[in-house]
């Protein structure tokens, strides 16, 4: 299936706040690991932990998975195939559109600043999506 934007495609991205993002060893092990996103329209931003292994991971090989929580029954699937890459020139976190938004209140649960984010994840990432698959 290629990547389509539908209603549930587009609520997930909009509406979650955590996903897992899964990259490939250089073992070809698969990682997942959950970050916090944004979609930016056109593809999901992602800014990682500076020294994250998902960097190295990309590095050798930029195909990834962006998976999303099922619901109580195991409905509402998503899980979407893409490729990632760096932001060489992109803002700290705090000044990308509608990060902190997004994530102030978790920010603030964990006792952490908008500032602490730029210093800790620092690395943007963009996940240009090409397929997804899933049901509700």
């Amino acid at each position: 299936m290629t990547f389509e934007l539908t209603n549930q495609v587009e609520r997930r991205l909009t509406q979650d706040e955590v996903a897992w993002l899964t990259t490939v060893t250089p073992q070809g092990r698969p990682a997942p690991r959950p970050v916090w996103f944004v979609w930016d329209g056109s593809a999901i931003i992602i800014y990682s932990l500076n020294n994250a292994a998902r960097l190295r991971n990309i590095e050798r090989n930029p195909q990834v998975t962006l998976h999303f929580h099922a619901n109580e029954g195991g409905g509402d699937v998503v899980v979407i195939s893409g490729t990632a890459e760096r932001l060489q020139d992109a803002p700290p976190p705090s000044k990308f559109p509608g990060l902190v938004d997004k994530y102030a209140s978790r920010m603030q649960a964990m006792g952490e600043t908008a500032q602490w984010y730029d210093d800790n994840y620092g690395i943007a990432l963009r996940v240009t999506p090409e397929r997804w698959w899933g049901f509700e």
